[in-house]
């Protein structure tokens, strides 16, 4: 792999950018490139990199694209020759096996704000593998966050939220220091679509204070309902870190679709 894709690579997965690695893992007879040549596909067909062009290419693109949905890697044979019954035309002669490799990549989560919460929930978030920006603005927060944890500094919360597009393995959790904040994030969660979760943090009473605010402003009980607050499970949580525990436990539940139930109930 070239510099300049394996940087590609690196740039796509940091950003999370729907991608899969083509690899020309073997090859016979005549074809276009060698065993070892790569490129990359996205989501929407647009590549970087080639494999030999042509139909076969074109035909890879798509696999890689089912693929990607599927999320799971795929080792196939193309036959470039017309002796094969599969073959779609090719008379360069030889067969090209490629690997597909989409990128699979750890769920993310989104915090809004940088306070204590948001600190402890950022350093657990990073040692379960996962991604994590913060959104906050205060330079003394964002310096004490891990250096694996991405920030924005210069975009307001609800800006942010609207002006994005979200996939449904990502988490939007509003943690900030003031219920105003959160209320003007919250409004504008309630706008997008694709979030796998959406969860405030909050007292019961700041909650419903919250909830009846946006009532007042048009939002409908049904979406209301769609957010988690107050966000995570009961384990009598007290702590940032604790708090943390019970908030990742349930955005790993939502977004993996799990039932949350004790492992050691018998299973039916």
């Amino acid at each position: 792999m070239t510099d300049a894709l394996l940087e590609e690579l690196a740039a796509a997965r940091r950003c999370r950018t729907p991608c899969a690695l083509i690899t020309v893992a073997a090859t016979r007879g005549s074809v276009p490139r060698a065993a070892g040549s790569k490129m990359l596909v996205y989501q929407d067909g647009a590549i970087s990199g080639t494999i030999g062009g042509g139909k076969f290419e074109a035909l890879v693109i798509d696999e890689a694209k089912q693929q990607m949905r599927a999320k799971k890697p795929l080792l196939k044979t193309y036959p470039l020759h017309q002796a094969s019954p599969e073959s779609f035309g090719a008379i360069c002669g030889g067969e090209v096996t490629v690997l597909i490799e989409p990128q699979i990549l750890s769920e993310a989560i989104f915090l809004i704000g940088g306070g204590h919460c948001a600190q402890a929930i950022a350093r657990l978030a990073v040692d379960c593998g996962l991604f994590i920006t913060v959104v906050d603005y205060r330079a003394a927060l964002i310096s004490s966050l891990p250096a694996q944890v991405a920030t924005v500094t210069d975009v307001g919360p609800a800006n942010f939220i609207a002006g994005r597009a979200w996939q449904n393995d990502e988490a939007l959790v509003i943690v900030s220091r003031n219920y105003e904040i959160d209320r003007e994030a919250l409004a504008a969660a309630l706008g997008i679509k694709g979030a796998g979760y959406i969860g405030m943090i909050g007292s019961d009473r700041k909650v419903q204070q919250v909830f009846e605010q946006l009532q007042e402003r048009g939002v409908s009980k049904e979406d209301l309902q769609r957010v988690y607050a107050p966000l995570g499970l009961d384990i009598g949580a007290d702590s940032p870190a604790e708090i943390a525990v019970s908030v990742i436990a349930e955005i790993l539940t939502v977004l993996r679709k799990r039932t949350g139930k004790h492992l050691s109930e018998p299973t039916k």
